[in-house]
């Protein structure tokens, strides 16, 4: 289902304007569009009853107790964002947000009610469910009773703290998510300690030191994603995933990407690939001496992974002794939310303006409009929520490393940016065997002969888990499927020792994602304990670990975690 027609609107000039341009394009899809006449009657029928319970509620708070033992707690509205004390004891204020939660739900009902193909209904539901939580009367000051009550408690200097920061923010082009001051790359977070061994213009490889006597002969390698900093994988030592594998003692490799700059505009996908993973994956086989090696991959990088380890398998190599995925899209018939985003018209215009079709020559996909795409993904948690808090409220969000993280963009050269947005979001390319040529070679996912170990996490809203699971069918050899509880981020980084949430396993692997849940067994806790001893037998013997990192061909170049992962977009 995609528009074939060619865009006539001009490039987005920056991430806000891209964003707003979408959202514009997807209310004007509804034009046009029917609703049932059954439905409607019925959406109307059914507000105009909860209209009237809202207004009674409302004369109820207005009228004063018989006496003070008579008192009761106003009833809670039901909505986080009117949780405050001062929601539920200003009639007014609750009557405006029982009656935004009223409309929102009748527009969410019509939405949902609009006759259309299923890519169209799933924008119109995006773009309205924008547009409620823009319109919330907690985002405004005049309308807002907390934000109101701290200005006149503070005498005004929560808003001119909060104007302050707005203006700061502006400067800085994103709404802070939190107090970046606080962290720094390489003092407290990404601190696993390691030597940069190897370089080129894409990225950097690490090699971490040692913190067992003995490590496997085989070694382990990590390609994260490349539209995000590798140090999500090492936040801090109690919640690293780098450093739980080195104390499971893997000698581990990690590739840190360079954030592309005007320099590196003109690489492609096949570049990615050439001098990504595959001069990775030569130098660990190179300084280990192993000739194959362990090999992980998370989210994009799992992408990047499985497109390398194809192209080699169609050169007759197999270096790979296993491959685990992590939050990975391989089969992109069913991508989410993301998919309200993608259609013929839209890459199009990527490909005319920062790809090799632009007439003034390729470009980057700036990493502050993807970071601005993420988080109205989730508007509630990741936008709205710092504007009542900075802005209104004058509060200054706590340090928290994941959102420091988050917020820390890269960029994407246009050509290789484009060729992935075709090839895989819009015409799902990559699962078919030989539909794709990449370093010139025709790629086959069947041909990898390694185990592989795929995880998925239940709630993730950019992987939908069942589009994870549908990577397993893709590969011929063994397979294992592991599901997690949580997102995207927080259900991969799930270290053991905090003993929170749970994990499904199941060791069939029937064609459909529902069956394979419903006969799976629910463990508490870390999935990554599952996953270390999956790895276990598939590393080798122990042998004493090196005493010093890289060799004499590729000496170090510089402690970890590297020049590249500091430079900012």
């Amino acid at each position: 289902m995609t528009d074939k027609t060619t865009p006539e609107q001009p490039a987005p000039a920056g991430p806000a304007d891209a964003f707003g341009a979408a959202i514009g394009g997807m209310l004007k899809s509804m034009q046009g569009l029917n609703l049932p006449m059954p439905q409607l009657a019925q959406i109307q029928s059914d507000y105009v009853k909860s209209a009237t319970d809202v207004w009674n509620q409302s004369l109820q708070r207005l009228q004063p107790p018989a006496a003070p033992a008579d008192a009761a707690k106003p009833a809670a509205i039901g909505d986080r964002r009117f949780a405050a004390s001062e929601w539920l004891t200003n009639p007014a204020a609750a009557f405006t947000a029982q009656l935004y939660l009223l409309n929102a739900r009748a527009l969410m009902q019509m939405a949902e009610s609009v006759e259309g193909d299923a890519k169209t209904r799933a924008r119109i539901r995006f773009a309205v469910q924008q547009w409620i939580d823009a319109a919330s009367p907690s985002n405004f000051l005049a309308l807002n009773p907390e934000a109101l009550q701290k200005a006149l408690a503070t005498k005004g200097e929560s808003l001119t703290t909060g104007m302050n920061q707005l203006l700061a923010d502006l400067r800085k082009g994103s709404v802070s998510q939190t107090d970046e001051s606080v962290f720094e790359v390489g003092r407290n977070v990404a601190t696993s300690v390691g030597s940069v061994v190897f370089e080129n213009d894409l990225f950097q490889l690490i090699e971490y030191q040692p913190l067992t006597a003995k490590v496997h002969e085989r070694p382990m390698l990590f390609v994260p994603p490349c539209i995000n900093k590798y140090y999500i994988l090492d936040l801090q030592p109690e919640n690293s995933v780098i450093r739980y594998t080195v104390e499971q003692g893997h000698r581990t490799f990690v590739m840190s990407w360079r954030n592309p700059d005007p320099a590196m505009v003109d690489k492609t996908w096949d570049d990615y690939i050439e001098h990504g993973p595959l001069a990775a994956i030569r130098t660990v086989q190179a300084i280990t001496g192993a000739e194959t090696i362990n090999t992980l991959g998370f989210c994009v990088g799992g992408t990047i992974l499985s497109t390398a380890l194809a192209v080699l398998a169609a050169r007759g190599q197999h270096p790979a002794h296993s491959v685990t995925l992590l939050t990975t899209l391989l089969d992109f018939a069913h991508t989410g939310i993301l998919d309200v985003f993608v259609d013929e018209a839209s890459v199009q215009l990527r490909e005319m303006t920062i790809g090799e079709k632009s007439p003034r020559g390729p470009g980057l996909l700036k990493g502050k409009e993807l970071a601005t795409v993420f988080s109205f993904l989730r508007p509630n948690d990741l936008v709205w929520n710092y504007v009542v808090g900075n802005y209104l409220k004058g509060e200054s969000p706590p340090p928290f490393d994941l959102l420091y993280w988050n917020g820390d963009s890269t960029n994407l050269p246009g050509p290789m940016y484009c060729w992935y947005l075709r090839h895989t979001y819009l015409q799902n390319d990559l699962k078919v065997p030989g539909r794709l040529t990449v370093c010139g070679e025709k790629v086959d996912l069947g041909r990898i002969k390694a185990p592989v170990f795929v995880y998925a996490s239940r709630e993730d809203h950019i992987v939908p888990w069942q589009a994870a699971y549908a990577s397993t069918p893709l590969f011929k050899g063994k397979r294992k499927f592991v599901l997690g509880a949580s997102g995207h981020i927080a259900g991969v980084i799930n270290p053991p020792a905090k003993g929170k949430r749970s994990h499904w396993v199941n060791d069939q692997l029937p064609a459909s994602a529902d069956d394979w849940f419903a006969g799976a067994t629910e463990k508490p806790g870390s999935w990554w304990p599952e996953w270390s001893g999956w790895l276990k037998p598939l590393a080798g013997k122990e042998v004493a670990a090196p005493k010093a990192p890289g060799n004499r061909q590729f000496k170090a170049i510089e402690p970890a975690p590297g020049r590249y992962v500091k430079a900012k977009a």
